[in-house]
């Protein structure tokens, strides 16, 4: 089935999720480089931001995605950080809205990706 395919649409099948990996690691590090700040001033009163804020963003590469996804993850689905003290409630109420979009952006690039990259592997295996 995938065999048949033109050359031009494999490229696209399984270069998609590689290309959308790379656009979502410059993102995520654009956020961790230009926004970092103005979210840590965000969720000053949150437990996360009190233990890690000094750290955020200095510890390398990797770290840095790492930092912006977990980060992401707390805004975006706020229900288990609040629960377990990590994030402040209110920090969250009073969230700046183009930093909620900003962060909702990488986490749907990275779920684009993540799908698509599915989509790939169960046609490759029924191939």
């Amino acid at each position: 089935m995938i065999s048949a395919w033109p050359v031009w649409g494999l490229l696209i099948l399984n270069g998609g999720p590689i290309l959308l990996s790379f656009v979502g690691a410059v993102f995520g590090l654009y956020l961790s480089q230009r926004h970092l700040d103005a979210i840590k001033e965000a969720l000053k009163n949150s437990r996360y931001i009190y233990l890690w804020g000094p750290s955020l963003g200095r510890r390398g590469v990797v770290w840095s995605l790492l930092e912006i996804g977990k980060i992401a993850g707390m805004v975006l689905w706020p229900r288990a950080s609040v629960g377990i003290g990590e994030v402040d409630p209110v920090d969250i109420e009073n969230f700046p809205r183009y930093l909620k979009r900003l962060l909702l952006i990488e986490m749907t690039i990275i779920y684009i990706g993540l799908a698509w990259m599915v989509v790939v592997a169960v046609l490759i295996q029924f191939e």
